[in-house]
């Protein structure tokens, strides 16, 4: 196992400005990560995620995300399905809206009063599922729940953090002449390397499995993967042999 950084919950809002519903999710998701629950989340940026952007997508795969929506489109949970994984949760403001038998938000810059509600309460539903989501237990491989956690979790103050800065190490490594994007890579090299392991098929036999802990590998791929990693852990060493 490699040291990686706490689990946190990310956030995913909506980032449509036709709709006052759409300044909704952007100021509820703000409050939740610089007031209600700063220690226990992370944003994502939702341009920077259709862009490509390597630590957010990462940070979706390799944590739980909650998705929030100004409309039925639901485009911050359908974008983060198809790039990283299902969103742990998904909220609409609308159906909030509804089911609070609030008037539908008005304004776009400035929001009225029935708007100001809606982001009171979209923000508080939101702390409530990041407290749920941060009472379960989640499987960093499989991206799914496993078996709930009994130990209680450690409050912290610290400033809303953003998942591009999350820490989370990515590397890209071509397989198969495709690009892909591994969780950890990094730090697991790093680890080997200190460990006094030499690049060797033995070697990279040991740091597949260790991947796996963090990375689904498609089912039959495991010898491609190797042989990548092998080289991939050569060049590693080799670059920290000449900067030494």
């Amino acid at each position: 196992m490699v040291d990686l950084p706490k689990k946190k919950v990310g956030i995913v809002a909506c980032s449509g400005e036709e709709l006052s519903e759409g300044t909704v999710t952007r100021l509820a998701a703000l409050r939740v990560l610089e007031e209600l629950r700063p220690a226990d989340t992370v944003t994502i940026c939702l341009p920077l995620f259709l862009a490509g952007g390597e630590g957010d997508r990462a940070f979706a795969r390799f944590y739980p995300t909650i998705a929030i929506d100004g409309c039925e489109e639901r485009c911050a949970a359908r974008a983060t399905e198809m790039h990283s994984g299902k969103p742990a949760a998904s909220i609409v403001v609308s159906d909030l809206v509804s089911e609070n038998t609030l008037d539908r938000p008005q304004g776009l810059r400035r929001l009225d009063e029935a708007g100001l509600q809606a982001v009171d309460i979209t923000a508080e539903r939101i702390a409530e599922i990041v407290d749920e989501l941060l009472g379960k237990r989640w499987s960093r491989r499989e991206g799914t729940f496993v078996e709930p956690e009994t130990a209680p979790k450690l409050q912290e103050s610290v400033e809303a953090t953003c998942a591009c800065g999350s820490g989370i190490p990515v590397q890209n490594i071509v397989i198969d002449g495709q690009e892909v994007t591994l969780v950890a890579l990094p730090v697991i090299f790093q680890k080997f390397l200190e460990g006094g392991k030499l690049p060797s098929n033995d070697t990279a036999r040991e740091i597949l499995e260790t991947v796996k802990i963090y990375n689904p590998i498609p089912l039959g791929a495991d010898e491609t993967y190797a042989v990548t990693l092998l080289r991939e852990y050569g060049a590693f060493c080799h670059e920290k042999e000449l900067a030494q």
